[in-house]
């Protein structure tokens, strides 16, 4: 972060600094405090950073955030330290003038953000939202991180209520903005389809009436607004061909896929991802618009591309012994399991397939159809066995098993274990995929390295 004044900080949080001092960093956590900063006391649902405040000081801070105040401190106080922290960040972005891209939707958002900032970066200095900073105490963090250096910005923006994408947009002031789909991720919170869409329209809040929106021409809640939105809007798509940008010839291999991109001029671009699934195309095909939009050419921008690592259980395909495992635990929903099985699929080999999938969390009252509809994917895939992990996905076993699919259900983590790890045979392909709150990984883990003899599987 670039120094700020405390008078800067306050009154960019409309309250009042003790003194003038030079702020070198904001800080919220006094494990990584560092003399010179700013210490922010937030509150969570399980911890209350103004028990810190003295430990902050001690450490060399020069004056803390507060929600009210503290006796012997120097605080600018605030009526909500989380709002300040977001309110500090926005006045910071302000300070500089990158291309700052703002990414969100339902499914693939971190991926296409990653392969945006791939493309930008073969042109521009570019910083990108780590790991999932991406709610409304982990974006200021990075949008903190800007500097002078930075030509652009890749910046995640996630949510699971109204309002969250409004703020975060009005925070960020994106100079593009991504839309990748409307799916059921946080519907418990959002009631619809619908009102999941109006939540991520919000990213239009932040952004210049000109400012550019790439939008999913194949989703149907997306599509209708490529021509009623009163700005700059490119599309994308698989199946729908009068999209601003296709792809042809797609053929999947085991660990990368080939095709090529069609523009609506009709020019072709072949490109290569190494990795699979018809989504990571979708994602290949928005980070394309993007590095067109700012005047990088096309076979840079496929050769970035080419350069893509898949993150770490997010439909990582990786060998464990005589197994082939596609490890996808970070999240899940009805769009992305689908996604997940076709690359199940797909993937070539003598073994079985097979597929263990784990509770999808926060749908609501649709929880048991959305796990039913995923049953009937997991039968239509037709695997050699579907193992089922977690309450929710009963109704996934109970649809599967319908059909005549071999299935197993258990809702302790040891029992899976033992069930996967007894079916087994060299060769065999398996899936991994979950919500993260599953922690789905650690079974995944664990099945790898026990060696026990457990209990046949047991059918619907």
């Amino acid at each position: 972060m670039e120094k700020l004044q405390l008078s800067e900080i306050a009154a960019a949080v409309g309250g009042t600094a003790p003194f003038e001092a030079e702020v070198n960093d904001i800080c919220t956590d006094t494990r990584k405090l560092e003399p010179g900063c700013l210490f922010l006391a937030l509150r969570g649902a399980n911890f209350d950073g103004h028990q810190f405040v003295q430990k902050a000081m001690t450490d060399g801070a020069v004056a803390v955030v507060t929600d009210h105040p503290i006796d012997d401190f120097p605080c600018i106080v605030v009526s909500d330290t989380g709002t300040a922290l977001l309110q500090i960040a926005a006045y910071y972005r302000r300070k500089f003038s990158p291309i700052l891209v703002g990414v969100t939707g339902s499914v693939g958002k971190t991926t296409t953000k990653e392969m945006i900032a791939l493309v930008l970066s073969t042109t521009f200095e570019t910083l990108k939202t780590q790991g999932n900073l991406n709610n409304e105490i982990g974006l200021p963090k990075m949008l903190l991180h800007l500097a002078p250096k930075h030509e652009a910005a890749v910046i995640e923006m996630g949510m699971s209520h109204f309002g969250e994408i409004h703020r975060l947009s009005c925070a960020t002031k994106p100079t593009i903005g991504v839309i990748t789909n409307i799916g059921f991720s946080h519907i418990e919170n959002l009631g619809s389809q619908e009102g999941i869409l109006k939540a991520k329209m919000e990213i239009l809040d932040g952004m210049e009436p000109d400012a550019p929106l790439v939008l999913n021409a194949d989703d149907p809640h997306l599509a209708p607004f490529a021509a009623q939105l009163d700005r700059p809007v490119y599309t994308y798509g698989l199946t729908t061909k009068t999209a601003d940008v296709t792809a042809e010839e797609i053929q999947e291999h085991d660990n990368e896929t080939t095709f090529t991109i069609v523009t609506k001029d009709g020019r072709t671009f072949p490109a290569v991802l190494p990795c699979v699934g018809m989504h990571n195309v979708m994602n290949a095909l928005a980070a394309f618009c993007v590095g067109r939009i700012c005047s990088i050419a096309p076979d840079v921008i496929c050769r970035s591309l080419a350069s893509y690592e898949p993150i770490p259980f997010r439909q990582n395909i990786e060998q464990r012994g005589p197994y082939t495992v596609i490890a996808d635990c970070y999240n899940a929903s009805p769009d992305s399991m689908r996604a997940a099985l076709h690359v199940l699929r797909q993937m070539k080999g003598e073994g079985r397939r097979v597929a263990v999938l784990g509770d999808m969390l926060e749908l609501g009252k649709l929880s048991p159809k959305l796990h039913s509809m995923v049953g009937d994917m997991a039968a239509a895939s037709h695997l050699d066995q579907l193992f089922c992990y977690g309450k929710e996905s009963i109704a996934i076993a109970r649809a599967a098993s319908s059909v005549g699919t071999s299935v197993f259900h258990t809702e302790d983590k040891i029992e899976l274990c033992s069930a996967v790890r007894a079916y087994l045979r060299p060769g065999d392909v398996l899936l991994f995929k979950a919500s993260r709150g599953m922690h789905l990984e650690n079974c995944m883990e664990e099945i790898f390295r026990q060696e026990e003899s457990v209990h046949a599987v047991v059918e619907y």
